[in-house]
């Protein structure tokens, strides 16, 4: 094969800022995202939710909050496909809240009769819910995600916390969250929802 020889021409001349607004234009503003825009993004690893028409992309979880994350998944899940309560996930993977209100929580628990809110995208509110704190969410687990779980109807909440490595449970009553006990280093971490599922603290918090 005969290679043609080619002139060699003057490098094209690249230009940014209309390709970057033609880019951005693609995107809604933050407080204009919708729920169809949201499901319609690219698969990703990362965390991505929606709050008041905002994309919110949490911190990158590090090695001690994913360690605490995958021990709770595996207690949990064991405990749950042994008794066949239902099913238990982890993020990332949407739950849709309500309308416009999209969580992405680090472990949940959703009862078999509640099956009908299982989607192939995202589910619908879980009867538990677990979140484990990090500096950059903290704010957010303990101040935000409270209100917008009970609202949702979330049966119990719990706050893994592994800086100070405790557990504190709470459920759901009247519409709002009352605490039904703090679990720390020594301590059996126990639901009211799950009767018999018992935790040791401190086999959450192991290297």
């Amino acid at each position: 094969m005969t290679l043609a020889r080619v002139r060699p021409t003057a490098a094209p001349r690249v230009i940014i800022a209309p390709m970057t607004a033609k880019v951005a234009e693609l995107f809604p503003r933050q407080g204009e995202w919708i729920e169809a825009e949201y499901f319609a993004l690219p698969e990703t690893n990362r965390y991505l939710e929606l709050s008041e028409g905002r994309l919110i992309m949490p911190p990158h979880p590090t090695n001690t909050h994913q360690s605490a994350v995958g021990r709770l998944y595996r207690w949990l899940d064991e405990f749950v496909q042994e008794r066949r309560l239902g099913i238990v996930r982890l993020a990332p993977l949407p739950v849709r809240l309500w309308a416009g209100k999209v969580r992405e929580p680090d472990v949940f628990f959703l009862a078999r009769e509640h099956g009908d809110r299982i989607g192939e995208q995202f589910f619908g509110p879980p009867d538990l819910v677990i979140e484990v704190t990090s500096p950059g969410t903290r704010r957010v687990d303990r101040n935000e995600k409270p209100l917008e779980y009970a609202r949702a109807g979330v049966a119990e909440y719990w706050i893994v916390d592994p800086g100070a490595q405790t557990v504190e449970v709470f459920v759901l009553r009247e519409g709002s969250y009352q605490l039904l006990a703090r679990w720390s280093s020594g301590q059996v971490v126990r639901s009211a929802l799950l009767d018999g599922l018992e935790i040791p603290v401190e086999q959450l918090f192991m290297g």
